[in-house]
Order: C-alpha cells, then structure tokens, then sequence
C-alpha cells in the first residue's frame, strides 16, 4: 500500500487528484477546510486549514495513527480570484499570500519526518501565473511567484534524501472555480481535468529515479486564459 495527502481535496483539481489516486490504489487522506464528499474505504478526509501551523500538526496526528511514511504529497489547495491592484485590498492580497505560499510551506515542513527517503515525491500545483504577469492577477502572480522560490529551496534542501519536487504549470483549467471568478470568460481553450490528471499520472507513475522538476502544460490555442 502506498500512501498520499493531497491538500484542496474538497474540490476543482484536489477532489479529482484524489479520485484518480484512489484508482491507483494508494490510501489517500484528502486535506481541505470544509471537507470533500469521497467514500472510499481508503481514503482518509480530513478538516483542517493548511493557512493555520497548530493545524498542521493535528493533520499530521491523524496520518500518523495510519502510517508513519508519505509516498506522496500533493499540493492543490489554492484561491485565484482576479481584480485590478487598486480594487485589491490588502486582506485579499494576503490570503492568496498565506493559502499558497504558507500553506505549502506548512505542509512541506512538517512532513520531512513522513516522506520516504529515496521514494518520497512532493508535487506542487503551481501555475504558468508563476512565469508570467497577468493583468488583474496581482495577487495570484504574486503568491505564485514567490511559490516557485519556496519549491526551488526544498529541492535543495531535500534532494541528498533523494526527495524529488515536481512543479506542474498549467494555464487556465474549466474547473467550477470560473463560476465564481467570471462567468463570462470564455473556456473554449482552457484545459480539460482529465489533460490534468493525465500529466499528473505521467509523472506519479514513472521510477523514482526518475525527476520531473517542473512541467508546464496549456491548450495549444490558449494560456492563462
């Protein structure tokens, strides 16, 4: 049996990583704030925010009382909204800022203990929001941003355990997300889940000797959006 935690598990590309890992048969604890609607008999979910460090640990309890080692790690918790930066307020620029660079600092840093040395694989969903700036995404491009620094110093500092950390860039997915975001936006180029899903089983199911560091993937006739 191998082991996942995968963060943003109640929805949009958490819930469906999820979903596909439990076809490949690892036992997967699914992370999220307001919980995911998956019944499996191994899959684990668990309530908590990845924002707040006292939670963190008792994520970490509750994996413990089944395993003591971490196959895999999956961060896919994330907010994006979009707004011009004079109609963004600095709480909204600092919640992008505390879910997706301090939640996955939280993550990767109390799960060195789990993580097998020589097989252990940290996969971050970033974005191509990382690479570029997009007008009215100032705080996603900066969070996203700064992730990429945060991930770049993990693989340093992990990889004489041989711990691989793979960054997937994609450019705007039809998620429910865009619902919320503007529903006006147009999918017609926008990747599918299962063009998701499909790089991510490339890069879970190759050797562990194998690295990926970073993957970024897009309609051919699209970007961000």
């Amino acid at each position: 049996m191998k082991y996942a935690l995968v963060t943003g598990s109640s929805s949009g590309i958490g819930h469906h990583v999820c979903e596909h890992l439990l076809e490949m048969n690892y036992m997967v604890f699914g992370v999220s704030r307001r919980g995911a609607e998956i019944d499996h008999r191994n899959y684990v979910d668990i309530v908590g925010d990845i924002r707040v460090e006292e939670e963190i640990l008792d994520i970490f309890d509750i994996v413990s009382e089944e395993t003591e080692e971490l196959d895999l790690i999956v961060n896919a918790a994330g907010i994006f909204t979009l707004s011009e930066i004079s109609q963004t307020e600095s709480l909204h620029f600092r919640d992008h800022l505390e879910t997706n660079i301090l939640g996955t600092f939280h993550i990767i840093k109390h799960s060195e203990r789990f993580l097998l040395d020589n097989e252990g694989h940290v996969i971050t969903v970033s974005s191509l929001a990382s690479k570029k700036g997009y007008s009215g995404n100032s705080a996603y491009c900066a969070s996203k941003f700064g992730l990429n620094g945060l991930l770049a110093t993990c693989r340093e500092e992990f990889k004489g355990r041989g711990i691989r950390f793979t960054n997937i860039l994609p450019g705007a997915i039809d998620t429910p997300l865009w619902d919320e975001v503007d529903e006006s936006i147009s999918r017609e180029f926008m990747l599918s889940t299962d063009d998701f899903i499909g790089v991510l089983d490339m890069v879970v199911s190759a050797p562990s000797h194998v690295q990926f560091p970073e993957i970024q993937l897009m309609h051919r006739n699209g970007g961000m959006v």
